[in-house]
């Protein structure tokens, strides 16, 4: 469990976080509003950390006003001169005399200050999303006009917290992605309240280093990527161009969140500049638990219903199954007409969730089989290729209605987790060389 603690500055308590023993320290500054707490709670975002703890000592803070430190009345939200105390504040508390330090979005303004004004303090920058001003001028033709930034405050005032209203410019790639939203809406809220969301965003509209930027002399790195719309890659482009030490990569990609699409690249060109080494090549191949689910005589189903009917059916069992996957901490790699596919990085997660499933769908009318096996995958994009596909295909498709079918392998996986099973006996798979031998899942006590 990683502890959060407090930094000291003034009167003010500013919450941080320190993860991973690298021999190299991070200090991530957040965006716009942050919490170093709840920000784990979300499975790529949390993938995302722990990818850059893996080769530093990760330090992360929430800037006074947000997240986990002090409130602060209106008038006092800080300009970027206490911020930049409050930054040494935390590094000092957590024992860091240099740093390099990574800014996203509105926190790539403290670092680039921060960096020009004590490069004996900071190893490397590195700059995400980052822009240098907020109010368009003929200069600076990428940032919003000064009405569309009231227009912005003045929906974070009243529509604060509404995931929806944010998700299609933070994260586009993810706006089907349903647990992610809700969780976007929780993270937003327990960042900030609406009136210091709205103040914030007023603040930061002043906010202008695009002076500074020629003063920056330590390695600097900055990542844009192509289709953000919040901060464009032309601004990118402009910003780059002005540090004498600065060398640009683009993403493709329409996600300005840190975590989205094209987070993988992002991530390699983060550590090959700040270790130096190339990262490893990952694996294209891995062991997972994979589920299968579909809907028992949908096709009649269907007819009788009409297709209207049918839709808004399959809603309902869609979001089910979603929910499902996500409370057990699955991933859904795809969806075909009824049926689901999703991989689980246990197999005992697995099987329960497809014990959920079969179960909640009752309540719609509906009968579900799944099927369950653990093998080695290929990872072809962001979809999986393999026997051990086949195999937890095969399996399902033998399944009854409400039935959850596991492979051998599962069933000696998952030996203490409580589960029991009742053998099924051997089949032949279609595809498959050999015949398996398949359990059923019993329901738990």
């Amino acid at each position: 469990m990683i502890t959060t603690r407090y930094a000291r500055t003034g009167d003010v308590s500013i919450a941080y976080q320190v993860t991973g023993d690298g021999p190299v320290d991070i200090v991530y500054l957040p965006g716009w509003v942050s919490n170093v707490e709840v920000m784990w709670e979300e499975p790529e975002t949390a993938a995302f950390l722990q990818r850059l703890a893996s080769f530093s000592r990760l330090i992360a803070f929430d800037k006074r006003g947000t997240g986990m430190s002090d409130r602060v009345a209106p008038d006092q939200l800080p300009g970027l001169e206490v911020r930049m105390a409050d930054l040494a504040a935390v590094m000092e508390a957590a024992g860091s005399n240099r740093a390099t330090l990574m800014g996203h979005s509105e926190g790539g303004n403290l670092a680039i200050l921060y960096a020009a004004t004590y490069p004996d303090r900071v190893d490397k920058l590195i700059l995400i999303g980052s822009y240098a001003r907020r109010i368009w001028s003929e200069d600076y033709p990428w940032a919003p006009t000064r009405e569309e930034r009231q227009a912005e405050v003045r929906a974070a005032a009243q529509g604060w917290g509404e995931p929806e209203d944010y998700v299609g410019w933070i994260a586009p790639s993810r706006a089907g992605d349903l647990p992610f939203v809700q969780w976007l809406g929780r993270y937003l809220r327990l960042s900030a309240t609406p009136r210091d969301a709205a103040t914030l965003l007023e603040m930061n509209s002043q906010i202008d280093t695009t002076m500074i930027l020629p003063s920056i002399q330590v390695p600097t790195l900055c990542v844009y990527k192509t289709r953000d719309v919040d901060v464009k890659v032309e601004e990118g482009r402009w910003i780059a161009g002005r540090i004498p030490t600065a060398r640009l990569v683009e993403i493709d990609s329409a996600d300005h969140w840190l975590a989205g699409e094209g987070s993988d690249q992002l991530l390699d060109a983060v550590e090959e500049f700040v270790t130096g080494q190339h990262p490893p090549a990952r694996s294209t191949r891995m062991l997972t638990t994979v589920l299968f689910t579909d809907i028992v005589g949908s096709t009649v189903r269907a007819s009788e219903m009409g297709d209207e009917a049918w839709r808004r059916l399959l809603e309902s069992h869609h979001a089910l199954v979603r929910n499902e996957i996500s409370r057990f901490h699955g991933r859904e790699i795809s969806t075909a007409g009824d049926g689901f596919l999703a991989t689980f990085d246990g197999p005992a997660r697995a099987v329960r969730a497809g014990q959920a499933i079969t179960a909640g769908v009752t309540a719609l009318g509906l009968q579900v089989r799944a099927g369950v096996h653990t093998g080695e995958v290929e990872l072809v994009g962001d979809d999986i290729a393999g026997l051990s596909v086949h195999i937890g295909a095969r399996i399902a498709a033998l399944g009854g209605p409400g039935e959850v079918l596991v492979s051998r392998t599962v069933k000696d996986l998952v030996a203490g987790s409580g589960l029991e099973f009742a053998d099924r006996g051997e089949h032949p798979l279609k595809g498959v060389p050999e015949p398996w031998r398949v359990y059923a899942a019993l329901a738990e006590a």
